[in-house]
């Protein structure tokens, strides 16, 4: 099944890329899918395939989307549990535990939360990645909005791209954090690791701006709140790395360096080596409902190893703090 779509090029996309004037026409598809399927062929314009994201159009050319629901048609449902935390006919909220994938993609073919809405919402497959309208990292827990329906997924992701969706975070970083900040710097892939994002100069990636404040201080870490204000692939993750303040337990952005600290509990020093995930977790989120126009609002308890290495890391800052 396909369909094709038709949008006329006005004055204002005069000049503009095909893939910029496609974001804007066909919101319930993110701009890396756009691409992607205009590199597949699936866009037309003037009646001629054409696979360049970056080509420049002109005022008044028809351009043409053949929507193919390649991802629906390609994955399957499964029965993979959902901690679901609130829903209505239009969305749900969901509590995505460490570990659990949000999307197929790099070598993984299933076992994700868009197999698990297939299942537990099959009206999704009729939807672009079955309602998944933003992502946490897999080895990130915490707070997702899911529609279970297309204008609700329209509305949703505009909010998202318009900074109108509240997400804030719980995380651990290494090293002492002394008072709040922002930190403003654009993300793109990393030009020695395209597997990994990095801090890059100004018009070679995307804006990114992260806020943070000092929840509580430990002798060799800190318990960090964010706020996203840009939402780019594993924001949190570099912009603290690249303030020298890596995330606990992240092994890509250099939270893994572990360093003995001395008098620490042998419990400590356990719980510390076998934190094998980064400390973060998507705490709050709120958001005025895509259909009803009410605010909502909603938290997550952080997961139990987050919470049992924060009162071990209590306990030492209690035993081994300096003295005043």
């Amino acid at each position: 099944m396909s369909e094709k779509t038709e949008y006329t090029v006005n004055d204002e996309f005069h000049g503009k890329r095909l893939d910029a004037f496609l974001a804007q026409m066909a919101p319930s598809y993110s701009r890396s899918a756009l691409t992607q399927m205009i590199k597949d062929g699936f866009v037309q314009i003037d009646g001629k395939e054409v696979t360049k994201p970056s080509l420049k159009l002109s005022s008044a050319q028809i351009v043409s989307l053949t929507e193919q629901q390649r991802e629906e048609l390609e994955n399957q449902p499964q029965d993979i549990p959902l901690d679901v935390i609130y829903e209505d006919e239009y969305l749900i909220v969901i509590n995505k535990p460490v570990g659990l994938v949000v999307h197929p993609g790099s070598g993984i073919k299933d076992g994700t939360i868009l197999n698990a809405m297939l299942y537990h919402y099959p009206e999704t497959a009729t939807l672009a990645r079955a309602g998944i309208v933003h992502r946490l990292d897999k080895d990130t827990s915490g707070l997702m909005v899911i529609a279970r329906e297309k204008y609700a997924q329209i509305k949703l992701i505009r909010a998202i791209s318009k900074h109108d969706v509240v997400r804030e975070y719980e995380a651990i970083c290494q090293g002492l954090v002394t008072s709040g900040g922002t930190v403003e710097a654009s993300i793109g892939r990393d030009s020695f690791n395209r597997t990994k994002m990095a801090v890059v100069n100004d018009g070679f990636g995307r804006e990114a701006i992260t806020h943070y404040r000092v929840m509580e201080q430990f002798r060799e870490h800190t318990l960090l709140k964010l706020r996203l204000e840009t939402g780019r692939t594993h924001q949190i993750r570099v912009h603290m790395a690249s303030i020298d303040r890596p995330l606990l337990g992240d092994s890509v952005y250099g939270g893994r360096r572990l360093k003995m600290m001395k008098g620490a509990s042998e419990e400590l020093t356990n719980a510390l080596r076998d934190f094998k995930h980064q400390a973060l977790h998507a705490a709050h989120i709120e958001f005025i409902h895509p259909i009803t126009g009410e605010e909502m609002s909603f938290d997550a308890p952080l997961p139990d190893d987050f919470k049992a290495l924060i009162k071990l890391l209590r306990e030492d800052e209690q035993v081994n703090g300096e003295k005043f």
